[in-house]
């Protein structure tokens, strides 16, 4: 779901000249890692409906188990939204040296994906276009088009409005409108959520643009990290530094109830509740305390996964190469494997069939991700080895 992006293969490589003819491992790593975090949701959200969880979530209807579960997936889109920045200025300087401007690759990969999302995407989730929802794919191709014409703009530039976006925007959640004032539909898109369209078919926002363009800005300003003449060593100590202020400054913001977040925390009837109650953040619009949070955790494990070689690292990167793919597969079994076991066994919770707990949730991520990754595999080595253009897109 982000640009391809290129430099050394092995993740323990050590050279100075970093960026080779190939992927970067350590980012496919961190993408493939949040693509099974994210299969892990959805299928909670396939098969664990009857007990729905809320953003923010509430604390006296959900259990740990599935609140833990639920917080597991918002490393997902900051992360690809980061990813699709970093990578774009990766883009623009490719490893041969030289530059060139990812204005017109970025503006027609994000109609691309919002195309994507309002047809393939959102038939996966119920089987009609009752509702067209404009979910996280809409929010990364929105982004894109904005950093297609931001990128135009100097480096200081795109990194200041940024970081004004990032820190600023819940300085504007008093704002409100109702659905019959001017300005619902835009501010709706932007920073809240909500129908845009009821008529023969509803169009609803559910993921506020705003905020995550900001993310991918900051994404694109970190892309020098990963610059030729970068050092892995260095890279690093700077991706550590900067996730370990992150997590800093959010101890800092959250601890004190400073700013950053629209629902203060309190101490709870037990410490469990209220380490839960701390790290409860608003993801519709993410608030800035759930940035850091991620992004920080985010950082932290590109610095990590850079040392890291083990088969594992070696299956999260096969998933990471081909994320469109495996998105968007991954959403049709989940649909068509309801439906059969909806109609072979039947209704156990009103008019839907649920697991009866949470370890199966994550049981059933497993075989998923297992049975893709043999697909996933072959179409990534597919992609990176046609000279068809439009397979780039995926």
């Amino acid at each position: 779901m982000s640009l391809a992006v290129t430099t050394n293969t092995s993740p323990a490589a050590a050279a100075p000249d970093a960026v080779t003819k190939s992927r970067i491992a350590s980012i496919d790593i961190m993408r493939g890692l949040v693509i099974l975090l994210m299969a892990v949701d959805h299928v909670r959200e396939r098969f664990f409906y009857h007990l729905n969880v809320s953003d923010p979530m509430d604390l006296d209807a959900t259990s740990p188990a599935l609140f833990f579960t639920r917080m597991t997936a918002h490393l997902c889109a900051p992360t690809f939204v980061f990813l699709t920045g970093m990578s774009a200025w990766l883009y623009a300087h490719p490893a041969r040296g030289g530059t060139r401007s990812p204005s017109s690759f970025l503006f027609k990969r994000g109609l691309f994906l919002v195309l994507i999302e309002v047809t393939v995407i959102n038939f996966s989730w119920w089987g009609n276009f009752d509702t067209i929802f404009l979910q996280v794919i809409w929010a990364i191709g929105i982004s894109m088009i904005a950093l297609s014409a931001l990128v135009k703009l100097p480096y200081w530039v795109i990194g200041v409005i940024g970081f004004a976006i990032v820190f600023g925007h819940n300085l504007l959640s008093p704002i409100s409108f109702t659905p019959s004032e001017t300005g619902y539909t835009l501010w709706a898109i932007l920073h809240d959520r909500g129908i845009i369209f009821d008529g023969a078919f509803r169009i609803k926002a559910s993921y506020p643009v705003l905020p995550w363009i900001g993310v991918i800005l900051l994404g694109y300003c970190a892309g020098p990290l990963y610059a030729r003449s970068v050092e892995m060593m260095t890279r690093r100590k700077l991706l550590i530094a900067l996730g370990l202020g992150c997590l800093g400054l959010l101890l800092v913001l959250r601890g004190f109830n400073i700013y950053g977040e629209v629902l203060p925390w309190q101490v709870q009837e037990n410490t469990l509740l209220t380490v839960m109650d701390f790290i409860n953040f608003t993801k519709y619009p993410p608030s800035l305390n759930f940035v850091l949070l991620t992004i920080g955790t985010a950082l932290l494990l590109l610095a990590w996964f850079e040392t890291m070689s083990n088969k594992f690292m070696d299956a999260l990167e096969v998933f990471g190469s081909a994320p469109m793919f495996i998105y968007i597969a991954h959403l049709y079994v989940l649909l068509i494997s309801y439906r059969i076991v909806l109609a072979t066994v039947g209704p156990n919770e009103g008019d839907l069939f649920a697991l009866d707990s949470v370890w199966q949730i994550w049981a059933i991520t497993v075989l998923l991700v297992w049975a893709l990754y043999y697909p996933t595999r072959a179409f990534a080595r597919f992609k990176h080895s046609t000279d068809m253009a439009w397979v780039k897109y995926f």
